[in-house]
């Protein structure tokens, strides 16, 4: 039997995950175990921390339109909120600045740069 996590709990806990190993490998790797230039960083999943997802000029994306049919996610949850990055970027910034991250891959989701998924009508 194949036991469902609700997707907010998976979200905390790749979260959680990310910022336990960053500490582990912080502490661990020598100073020599990395070329010089290598830089460490973190990254995001648009989807899973964007939310808004019906603000400012944002299209539908295929995940928006599948978590809308009940049964197909965990307790029916959607992106829609998500972590709320949209609006809570400032607050992720600066814990960001707290544990001395210096470097971010955003993720920016396609619906919400190009609404109709053309080029005629950038966001």
């Amino acid at each position: 039997r194949v036991q469902r996590i609700s997707i907010s709990f998976l979200f905390f806990k790749m979260k959680f995950q990310i910022i336990l190993i960053l500490a582990i490998l912080s502490t661990t790797i020598s100073a020599g175990a990395l070329p010089s230039d290598f830089v460490w960083g973190t990254a995001t999943a648009s989807y899973q921390v964007e939310g808004a997802w019906n603000i400012d000029g944002k299209g539908l994306s295929i995940w928006d339109t599948f978590t809308e049919y009940p049964g197909r996610i965990y307790n029916n949850e959607t992106g829609r909120v998500a972590d709320d990055f949209y609006h809570k970027y400032q607050t992720d910034i600066d814990n960001m600045k707290i544990l001395g991250i210096k470097n971010l891959r955003l993720s920016l989701s396609w619906p919400r740069l190009l609404p109709n998924g053309t080029t005629d009508n950038v966001n």
